[in-house]
């Protein structure tokens, strides 16, 4: 009885055994297979972002919600077989929704460097308009961007005055990681205009001294003079006649009253800060000027009403109005008209600069 009892169990156990072993075949051999077998999608690209420290089941639910794969059960057996369920390596993927699960699984285990991006930001552009290049060029998102730009922490930890980053965002070829943080992309273009300026007043240290003392002004008043300059000079040629003819409105005894009488610092004040005077409200940046914007007093960046410096920069100027503002060059003009495109006409007198506007505005 015993003996019949032993056989009966022993059978039992082998074809439990025999059972298991053919059910381990078949899963194996499915899931060889599924992982052969292209994911039915279109072929569009999904992003997907796996975090440092995620468990490989919350990776291939990730997959399967994202629709890169299907059945994540057998995607977790098709790793266990190749043994690579703790070799995932973290990072922002670009998948296509067609692709083999086990070309996924490669892809996933041979890691990703982060995808980056070249831009150039040109010179003389708000920081709204370099915001928006860099949310084009998947840098980062815009408002995350102008949030930061205008947070007072993040200003005093530069040790930036006024309400915004505005000016200190140097216009350079950057390289740059799609998706990076606003912290990062920010303090790279900070720290840019800060080496560049360092560097001119190195080599411009006489000048910078001489005119710290004629004007009574601050870094940041260079920095604000140099980006009006970037926004009237065309010609890179007359930067530093145009930073004169500023410079000289500011301090010449018959000049008065002692204004700039600048366009672009009324645009600016209609298009970036966030309040926004009643002359302001409605006018498209698209259009010109027009006299409720001229006459309007309560535009703190309005040179044509208010004498001296605007509060703050008005665009992010390059090397060379930074340098022009630093050596200008020590001309007597105090007008100035377009004459073309590209150049100007200048005038120490008023009477001169009428003449001038007669000829190439008329």
């Amino acid at each position: 009885m015993a003996k019949r009892s032993f056989r009966i169990a022993l059978g039992v156990v082998l074809t439990t055994l025999v059972v298991a072993i053919a059910l381990g075949v078949f899963f194996i051999r499915h899931a060889l297979a599924y992982g052969e077998t292209a994911h039915d999608g279109a072929g569009k690209d999904v992003e997907i972002e796996v975090t440092s420290g995620m468990s490989f089941p919350s990776v291939q639910q990730l997959l399967a919600d994202k629709g890169v794969i299907d059945h994540p059960r057998w995607f977790h057996l098709l790793a266990m077989w190749e043994g690579h369920t703790t070799d995932v390596k973290p990072g922002k993927y670009l998948f296509k929704d067609n692709l083999a699960p086990h070309d996924v699984l490669a892809v996933l285990i041979k890691g990703i460097k982060d995808a980056t991006v070249k831009v150039t930001i040109p010179e003389g552009k708000n920081m709204l308009e370099v915001f928006e290049i860099l949310d084009t060029a998947r840098v980062a998102h815009a408002p995350e961007l102008e949030a930061l730009a205008r947070d007072k922490d993040f200003l005093t930890k530069h040790a930036i005055q006024g309400d915004t980053v505005e000016g200190y965002l140097f216009p350079d070829t950057y390289v740059f990681r799609i998706g990076d943080k606003p912290a990062v992309v920010l303090n790279r273009m900070i720290t840019r205009e800060q080496e560049v300026w360092n560097d001119l007043l190195a080599k411009h240290a006489r000048e910078e001294t001489r005119l710290e003392e004629k004007l009574k002004w601050t870094a940041r008043d260079f920095l604000v003079m140099a980006s009006i300059v970037e926004k009237e000079a065309v010609d890179p040629a007359e930067r530093p006649r145009i930073a004169q003819v500023f410079m000289n409105r500011l301090t010449s005894p018959t000049f008065n009253p002692k204004r700039l009488e600048t366009d672009p610092t009324i645009r600016y004040g209609c298009s970036v800060p966030v309040q926004k005077s009643a002359g302001c409200q409605g006018w498209d940046k698209k259009d010109r000027l027009h006299r409720a914007q001229l006459d309007d007093k309560d535009n703190s960046y309005n040179t044509y009403q208010h004498e001296g410096l605007p509060p703050g920069p008005i665009s992010n100027p390059g090397r060379g109005s930074l340098e022009a503002v630093l050596s200008p060059d020590n001309s007597e003009y105090l007008f100035f008209v377009a004459k073309d495109a590209r150049n100007h006409a200048f005038a120490k007198t008023l009477e001169d600069h009428k003449r001038n506007v007669d000829k190439y505005m008329k």
